[in-house]
């Protein structure tokens, strides 16, 4: 059986009601939904799509040190 990789999903709030699933360790890949649960389950699908896009080559993958919030 294939390890599954984690990937960092930053969701947030879209001016129209829907949320948007940004995958921070795979450049461009994001997409939205209705309700969290339809989010997951989209962007579970964007990661799969943005891995099978990339064949046989491994993906450049950032390496996320860290997400911080800054007060000014």
């Amino acid at each position: 059986m294939k390890k599954k990789r984690q990937f960092t999903v930053i969701i947030e709030e879209g001016e129209d009601g829907y949320l948007i699933g940004t995958a921070l360790e795979l450049q461009g890949c994001h997409t939205q939904g209705k309700t969290l649960e339809e989010l997951l389950k989209n962007i579970r699908e964007a990661i799969e799509l943005y891995l099978e896009v990339e064949g046989e080559e491994e993906p450049y993958i950032k390496e996320i040190v860290g997400i911080q919030k800054v007060a000014v």
